[in-house]
C-alpha cells in the first residue's frame, strides 16, 4: 500500500515539476522575445534623441556677449525674435479659437 502512495506522489511531483518547466521556459523565451524588442525601441529612441540634439545645436542661438557689437544688428536680431514669439502666439491663438469653435459647436 506504501509503495503505491509513494509511487503516486513521485508520479504526480515529476508531472507537476514537468509543467512547471516548460511554464519557466516559455516565460524564459517569451521575456527573451521581449528584451530583443525593448533594445530594439532603446536604440530607436537612441536615435531620435541624438538627432533630435543635433537639430537642437544647430537652431541654438547666439548668447555670446553684445556690449560692443553694431546696434543695428542686434535691433536685426531684437525684431527677428519678436516676429517669431509673434508668430507663435497667433498661431497658439488661432488654435485656441479653433478648439473653442469645436467646443461650440459641441454644445449647441
Amino acid at each position: 500500500m506504501w509503495f503505491a502512495v509513494w509511487s503516486l506522489l513521485v508520479v504526480g511531483t515529476l508531472v507537476g515539476a514537468f509543467f512547471l518547466g516548460r511554464r519557466l521556459w516559455r516565460s524564459v523565451v517569451e521575456l527573451g522575445r521581449e528584451l530583443a524588442r525593448a533594445g530594439e525601441a532603446a536604440g530607436a529612441l537612441a536615435a531620435r534623441a541624438e538627432e533630435l540634439a543635433e537639430i537642437a545645436a544647430r537652431e541654438r542661438s547666439d548668447t555670446s556677449a553684445t556690449l560692443l557689437a553694431d546696434r543695428d544688428e542686434l535691433r536685426e536680431v531684437v525684431l527677428r525674435l519678436r516676429a517669431a514669439r509673434r508668430a507663435r502666439r497667433d498661431l497658439r491663438a488661432e488654435r485656441h479659437a479653433d478648439v473653442a469653435r469645436g467646443w461650440r459647436a459641441y454644445w449647441t
